[in-house]
């Protein structure tokens, strides 16, 4: 697992619970910027696992 990945796992985790907090007390910014931080842990996520990739088949 590259390093990118396991950042990008933490920060869905957060935007999750973030989502989750906005829905339940009705902020729709807190909601909001719990969506975009999940989005953008997911992107992070693929990052990492491109890069692990890359690097598997250079080793091969």
């Amino acid at each position: 697992m590259h390093k990118d990945e396991a950042k990008g796992a933490a920060k869905d985790i957060a935007g999750s619970i973030k989502e989750a907090a906005g829905k339940a007390t009705g902020n729709e910014r807190l909601e909001a910027e719990g969506v975009a931080e999940r989005l953008e842990g997911k992107v992070q996520k693929g990052i990492g696992a491109v890069k692990d990739a890359a690097r598997d088949a250079l080793r091969k």
